[in-house]
């Protein structure tokens, strides 16, 4: 299921969406003009590497000059393919604007990165000794899905199921739509946990306790920075 848009208008300008995707898809340009014998380092120096992590975390100096915790917000602007930027900026497209609505610019920018730093741990968790680079915008993205669902669980979301040649679409709720989204992150997450070298982020696929566990932070940490509070933030948006 492939989203397209929704129906839920807002009163303000999504500066901090649109600077979102913008930075995204300047990374990714770069990231493309770096040749081959390059992008491995790259990824290595800027996305979270598990196993380095862990050392930084019990105080193992793992000699790379970004330190460890800076790759927990730079990895959330790093993307392996057109496919995985285009899908991630797609749902940020839809849903973002939303929750900055209601947040506000700059709270929505802590929220956006916080969930974002908060998902990759969740995933990090579960893979302490990868060797292989997480990176990506997912995981923060699932904690705007967090708060929409639960501030927005009503609104109309319009969406395309590709079959072939043929692509129907649908209209559901919210609640159904990324409802069901997260159900299926947490269960493929479950599933890594009894065959971790073929699902997730052991050989560099899907990091499905990112997603699962970003989009349980959004559904916390939103409501905690005024998520269901109109009234000031209508008025400032700041």
């Amino acid at each position: 299921m492939v989203p397209i848009r929704d129906n839920n208008p807002t009163k303000i300008t999504p500066y901090v969406t649109y600077g979102l995707i913008a930075v995204n898809v300047l990374a990714f340009l770069y990231e493309s003009s770096l040749p081959p014998q390059y992008l491995d380092g790259f990824f290595h120096l800027f996305a979270v590497v598990p196993r380095e992590l862990t050392a930084s975390f019990a105080g193992i100096s793992v000699n790379q000059p970004v330190p460890e915790w800076v790759t927990l917000f730079t990895a959330q602007f790093l993307h392996g393919g057109l496919l995985h930027l285009g899908g991630n900026m797609l749902f940020l497209w839809i849903f973002g604007n939303n929750v900055e609505d209601k947040l506000g610019h700059v709270k929505y920018l802590f929220f956006y990165l916080a969930s974002g730093v908060l998902a990759t741990l969740a995933q990090w968790y579960f893979s302490q000794n990868s060797a292989i680079p997480s990176l990506g915008a997912s995981g923060a993205i699932a904690g705007v899905l967090g708060a929409y669902i639960i501030r927005f669980p009503q609104a109309e979301v319009l969406g395309v199921v590709p079959l072939g040649f043929f692509f129907p679409t649908f209209r559901v709720p919210a609640y159904f739509f990324l409802g069901f989204w997260f159900l299926e992150q947490a269960f493929y997450g479950l599933a890594s946990l009894e065959a971790p070298t073929n699902i997730g982020m052991e050989n560099g696929g899907i990091a499905y306790w990112a997603h699962a566990g970003g989009f349980v932070v959004g559904a916390i940490l939103g409501p905690i920075l005024g998520l269901f509070q109109d009234s000031e933030q209508e008025k400032y948006n700041w």
